[in-house]
């Protein structure tokens, strides 16, 4: 399951004392990493875009 998420193999499972059951709970309670990144660049694009400034304050040419 590690790779259908596109973290690295064990990350999970590779981890002593986990039941199968505790390593699928883990692993199904996560959050894609790609699909994290890609709902903060859009939530960052809404943001520059709504009041004007970049990221970091700095006032944008339109």
């Amino acid at each position: 399951m590690e790779w259908l998420m596109g973290l690295p193999d064990g990350w999970v499972t590779a981890t002593d004392g986990l039941s199968r059951t505790a390593q699928l709970r883990a692993l199904g309670n996560g959050v894609v990493p790609r699909q994290a990144e890609a709902a903060l660049r859009h939530l960052l694009d809404r943001v520059t875009t709504a009041d004007g400034t970049g990221h970091d304050g700095e006032v944008r040419a339109a």
